[in-house]
């Protein structure tokens, strides 16, 4: 409930920007514990991603992106080393429309006590649908290691599964080159939706990595979703009755259709 007291949008200057609240000096990328945390005992960040106020992820390019994956990854060790920590999620919620409060870009990071539902549901399978091949109909893009995919079924127009062709576990464990290359998928991919949806096209995004309690998860394969909120340029996606109370997502466009808007795009 303490949330419930902090600001909505930052009266003054931007904090996250160099020389602001949260970045008293010049920074490249930078964490600090959240100042109204979800999670108590600082089991909940934020990851700076440039001191460029309006820079996304297309505008940062693949190496300041890559820097943003490797302070991911070491957040993630950090964090999933700690006794009361099972799951370390990684998060982005770009845009107003998302509710996010500063426009400066940044992630989240949280470290749950438990496996959140979504992510254990995943890891339930007995084998890896991740390690199979998405097929030339749902393909959107590969660069060196990375995929990214429509879903069979995606919840959200656009939406797409960013995974590792190899089975990987987590962010630590993919090494350096690997967390290098999804640097380039994210520039790569999020062009693509910036260009078919209009810049600054509001989304969220989120990683799916092996829980931290040390258990055996053989169906854990590292990977992200990609969510934008809009249907069309302009048009926002909405979530309604039958999404939430039955759990059940009507998503208007085809996606095979939406692959082939995405493929088509300049990146």
């Amino acid at each position: 409930p303490w949330r419930q007291q902090r600001p909505n949008r930052p009266d003054g200057p931007c904090p996250f920007c160099p020389g602001g609240l949260e970045a008293p000096g010049p920074y490249d990328v930078r964490h600090f514990a959240n100042r109204w945390p979800a999670l108590p005992d600082g089991r909940h960040e934020v990851v700076l991603h440039s001191p460029v106020h309006d820079a996304s992820f297309p505008v940062l390019g693949e190496a300041q992106a890559a820097r943003v994956v490797e302070l991911w990854s070491a957040r993630t060790a950090a964090l999933g080393s700690r006794d009361d920590v099972a799951y370390v999620f990684v998060f982005e919620n770009r845009g107003q429309a998302i509710g996010a409060t500063i426009d400066h870009p940044h992630s989240q990071v949280m470290a749950f006590a438990t496996i959140p539902p979504i992510p254990e549901a995943e890891l339930s399978a007995s084998t890896c649908g991740l390690c199979q091949d998405p097929g030339d109909d749902l393909l959107v893009a590969r660069c060196p290691g990375w995929q990214a995919a429509v879903p069979r079924a995606p919840s959200w127009p656009y939406e797409l599964l960013i995974s590792p062709l190899g089975h990987v576990a987590d962010l630590p464990t993919a090494g350096p080159g690997l967390r290098r290359n999804l640097g380039a998928m994210l520039v790569d991919t999020l062009t693509r939706v910036e260009r078919l949806l209009g810049p600054n096209a509001p989304y969220m995004l989120w990683v799916h990595q092996r829980p931290a309690d040390g258990g055996d998860w053989p169906a854990a394969h590292l990977h992200l979703h990609l969510a934008p909120a809009r249907r069309a340029p302009g048009v926002t996606r909405h979530l309604a009755a039958a999404e939430f109370g039955a759990g059940v997502f009507f998503d208007p466009v085809d996606p095979r259709q939406a692959v082939a808007r995405l493929r088509s795009q300049p990146t």
